[in-house]
């Protein structure tokens, strides 16, 4: 399921999104563009083979390395916007500015900031500059508006669960964490005890990068205990299950699927996995000072919180910057 904005009788200005097709890209690029009233279209970055070995960051010429690129004409120009986002996106949105486009990049580019109009990254990112805006979490869609639109679909859905209702928000390994069978084992474990001890009502969603065994795992384990765990068939429940948490679970892998799960009314329990990573664990530092999250210990945990959802007043600061109109 995905947020649909409202229509307008004036159609929102385009804004050129230069990324790689990976989900996780396009959801932060098409979130704070579309909160900041723009219209995202993906132009999709394909590297030509033997340039990948080479860090984008390197690359001579950047438009060079990539197939042909289809960007709107409306994007480019004084007049129009571009947004890139990661290494490849950044060294892409670099050159395309340097031919007199205005580009807005997402997330530390690893080159000279001051080849970009604006530059949006994480404070765990720890970069600066007059033309850097920080966040605390990671941009994306997940609005008010959306989870209200998302919660009138799932409520009907998910009302057979005993509340409150725990959702589950299940990631996957990566180079940084471990996320195989013994710790989707564990993690079972400790859901199940706190559907035994605590009496909740639960919904599990893995994501794409979730292996099939982890699913098996958490659904075999889960399932006779009355939990709700996707198979991966029909609508996608995800934002359905932010929507209408008591609470959440979310594994420690995903910045992305932690800031969503920040965006709502629900306090959220984060499930370490085996592994590190200083950038995240920056990010879920700043959280726990700021009250939003706790570590998860196998029990219900139920504190009073408010979303934190920084997407919205970056986009308003951009739109400031450069005088969108």
């Amino acid at each position: 399921m995905t947020c649909s904005s409202i229509p307008d009788a004036t159609p929102a200005p385009v804004a050129g999104v230069i990324a790689e097709d990976f989900a996780g890209m396009k959801s932060q690029a098409f979130g704070l563009a579309r909160r900041a009233g723009l219209d995202p279209v993906l132009c999709p970055v394909r590297v030509r083979p033997g340039w990948r070995h080479l860090p984008a960051s390197w690359w001579p010429m950047p438009l060079r390395a990539i197939r042909p690129l289809q960007v709107p004409s409306a994007c480019m120009g004084a007049s129009g916007l571009m947004i890139s986002i990661g290494g490849t996106g950044g060294a892409v949105g670099a050159a395309l500015r340097a031919r007199g486009g205005r580009v807005v990049q997402i997330q530390n580019p690893r080159m000279d900031l001051r080849k970009f109009d604006l530059v949006i990254a994480n404070r765990h990112d720890e970069i600066s500059g007059p033309n850097v805006l920080l966040s605390r979490t990671a941009l994306h869609g997940v609005s008010p508006a959306c989870l209200a639109q998302a919660r009138q679909v799932w409520a009907p859905r998910l009302a057979h669960l005993p509340r409150p209702l725990v959702s589950v928000l299940v990631g996957g390994g990566n180079g940084r964490f471990r996320l195989g069978a013994a710790e989707a084992r564990t993690l079972a474990t400790q859901l199940g005890r706190m559907i035994d001890r605590d009496g909740v009502g639960m919904a599990v969603t893995p994501s794409r990068r979730t292996s099939a065994e982890v699913r098996e795992i958490l659904s075999r384990h889960l399932t006779p205990k009355g939990a709700w765990v996707w198979d991966m068939e029909g609508d996608n429940p995800y934002l359905g299950l932010l929507a209408c948490a008591d609470a959440i679970v979310v594994t420690a892998d995903s910045v992305s699927m932690i800031s969503e799960a920040v965006a709502t009314e629900a306090p959220v329990m984060v499930a370490a996995l085996p592994g590190r990573s200083r950038r995240i664990g920056l990010f879920m530092q700043d959280l726990s000072q700021a009250g939003r999250i706790r570590m998860f210990g196998g029990r219900m945990c139920d504190w009073r919180v408010a979303p934190l959802d920084d997407t919205q007043g970056i986009a308003q600061e951009m739109r400031h910057r450069l005088n969108l109109k």
